[in-house]
């Protein structure tokens, strides 16, 4: 295999530099992620703190994704334009001014506003961190730079419910902001140190028209998905946006494959191992990070725990990955990576299967067995993915196809959870039917826990149901997966990143 020979004559650990340059973007992309989670909990507390309706409120969450949604697409330019160091740092400052002031915030209003300053931090920084690290290692060494690259993907939305939990319970909301800023200023400090100065491309004219296109049908896309969760894809809220998004998107596709020098060259992931990679990816994305809502939701709503407690629950879910993500860097580096997604999503799928049996009193030991198994699967086949389609580029493609990558776990994510979302509230509603049960997901939401509890055997069956589909998202990702193994075996296509060795300059 092309990729594994490339990689055999490269055989070596991260050297010292290269660690301590991950271990420095690290804290930025811990952050970023643990900001998407760490809020979720504060909701109800937000709501009466500001005397503000749940649908004002969901709008610190909401805004927030918007914002990465509609930043992420220009971050590709932007470090090519200026050099990835200026970009991050402009991220993390973006950020750390967003938290102070959302944690200063006096009004429902004010702190949506600041929810969405973070988000234009926070959106830049993952494919600013992915295009540093692939520099700095070279492509034969993706395996294991994607492996700790992953550990943040991982844990932060594991310590963000337990996190907030207690930060909300025993302290004030406003701390699960203020947590950002002694953590953003040693990130920052840090980094202008330690992070080697690129050089920038001043002659790279932005391509305005795929901007113009491309974000604004991200945001509307990404609104309408959200908006799903209450009451389906019928609802004016809903099939709206996601038609102006969806016409903007395609748009933006035209656009890419016609002009010169587009925002994001999509020809790079036409009939190329790219493009097979971020087919997996996306149908990975739906699936997986769809599912990871259900978990601590089924043991909020149908076992009645606690948002600290259910992300304790989700631990065992953590340690597989993070166990398996170190293994599976370095055979991809040894063996290439094209392979491992066909092996990682049937173990995901396992998972699922186990997930999709549930019911009221189901063992937690039981329970945490399967999370294990979820999470090698996940350490086994994420990376890898992301792996493939960074390894298949030129040098000069980097910056872009890493933005290209995160838009898709954006896109992946917000589709699987506003499907799934519907899915579990449709369930509900059919197995609570006659049984005053309220009206699908939020209604149950809304019963009193002693009400809740009698009811809570259907509702686990609904949960059960949901993640049958799951299954069902997963059986369909590994069909491009197979695909993909089938490519690397076979040598075609060749990978751009060996052709063209990866040069970074000191």
């Amino acid at each position: 295999m092309a990729s594994a020979n490339g990689a055999a004559g490269h055989d070596q650990g991260l050297d010292r530099q290269t660690l301590i340059v991950a271990g420095v973007v690290m804290i930025g992309a811990f952050m970023s992620i643990l900001d998407t989670t760490i809020v979720n909990v504060a909701i109800d507390h937000l709501s009466g703190d500001f005397d503000a309706p749940l649908t004002t409120i969901q709008w610190v969450v909401t805004g927030y994704t918007l914002a990465l949604g509609a930043v992420i697409p220009i971050t590709g330019w932007a470090a090519d334009r200026f050099g990835t160091k200026r970009i991050y740092l402009t991220s993390l400052v973006l950020f750390v001014a967003g938290s102070m002031l959302a944690g200063l915030a006096w009004s429902a209003e004010s702190l949506i506003a600041f929810r969405v300053l973070q988000g234009l931090g926070g959106g830049m920084v993952m494919p600013v961190v992915m295009t540093i690290m692939t520099q700095q290692a070279g492509p034969h060494r993706m395996g294991r730079v994607m492996g700790v690259l992953g550990v943040p993907m991982l844990v932060a939305p594991l310590i963000g419910p337990i996190l907030g939990g207690w930060l909300v319970d025993d302290v004030s909301w406003r701390w699960i902001f203020f947590i950002n800023a002694p953590i953003g200023v040693v990130g920052f400090l840090l980094a202008l140190r330690v992070l080697p100065v690129d050089s920038p491309k001043p002659t790279h004219r932005l391509d305005w028209l795929g901007l113009l296109l491309l974000s604004p049908g991200l945001t509307a896309a990404i609104f309408g998905l959200s908006e799903s969760g209450d009451g389906g894809f019928g609802r004016l809220e809903s099939w709206l946006p996601l038609l102006i998004g969806a016409l903007l998107i395609v748009g933006f596709v035209v656009h890419s494959l016609r002009g010169d020098n587009p925002l994001i060259d999509l020809r790079t992931f036409i009939g190329t191992r790219a493009g097979a990679a971020a087919g997996v990816f996306l149908l990975f994305a739906i699936a997986f990070f769809g599912s990871l809502l259900l978990l601590p939701l089924y043991y909020q709503v149908a076992r009645g725990e606690s948002a600290l407690t259910a992300g304790l629950l989700l631990i065992p879910q953590g340690v597989g990955a993070m166990i398996m993500m170190p293994i599976a860097g370095r055979l991809t580096d040894r063996y290439g990576p094209t392979r491992f997604p066909a092996l990682g999503i049937p173990l995901i799928a396992a998972a699922m299967i186990g997930f999709s049996t549930v019911g009221a009193d189901t063992s937690y030991v039981e329970m945490g067995a399967f999370s294990f198994v979820l999470g090698l699967g996940m350490g086994f086949s994420m990376m890898p993915t992301m792996t493939a389609a960074m390894q298949a580029v030129p040098p000069a493609a980097i910056a872009r196809t890493s933005t290209a990558m995160n838009i898709i776990r954006q896109i992946g994510q917000s589709i699987g959870t506003a499907l799934l979302t519907v899915i579990l509230s449709a369930r509900i509603n059919d197995n609570l039917s006659g049984r005053g049960g309220g009206e699908g997901f939020t209604g149950v939401q809304s019963l009193p826990p002693a009400q809740r509890e009698a009811i809570s055997s259907p509702i686990a069956d609904a949960f059960g149901a949901t993640f049958t589909w799951a299954v069902v998202l997963l059986a369909i990702a590994f069909i491009p997966a197979l695909f993909l193994a089938w490519m690397g075996r076979n040598g075609r296509p060749a990978d751009a990143a060996e052709a063209q060795p990866v040069v970074v300059e000191p």
